[in-house]
C-alpha cells in the first residue's frame, strides 16, 4: 500500500468524523415530508430513468 493511500483514508476518516455531528443535526431539524413530496421526486426521476432507458435502446 503506497502512503499516499494511507493518507487519503486518514484523510476520509477525519472528515467523516467531523461532518457526522452536523449531519445528525440537520436530520433532526429538517422540515417533514408533506403529502406531494414525493410526487415531486418521482415525476423527474421517471423522466430521467425513461431517457436512459431510451439512450440504451437507441445504442
Amino acid at each position: 500500500m503506497d502512503w499516499t493511500k494511507i493518507i487519503w483514508a486518514l484523510l476520509l476518516g477525519a472528515m467523516i468524523l467531523f461532518l457526522w455531528p452536523r449531519a445528525k443535526q440537520m436530520l433532526k431539524h429538517s422540515p417533514k415530508a408533506q403529502q406531494g413530496d414525493w410526487q415531486a421526486v418521482l415525476l423527474p426521476l421517471a423522466f430521467v430513468v425513461g431517457f436512459v432507458v431510451l439512450l440504451i435502446m437507441m445504442v
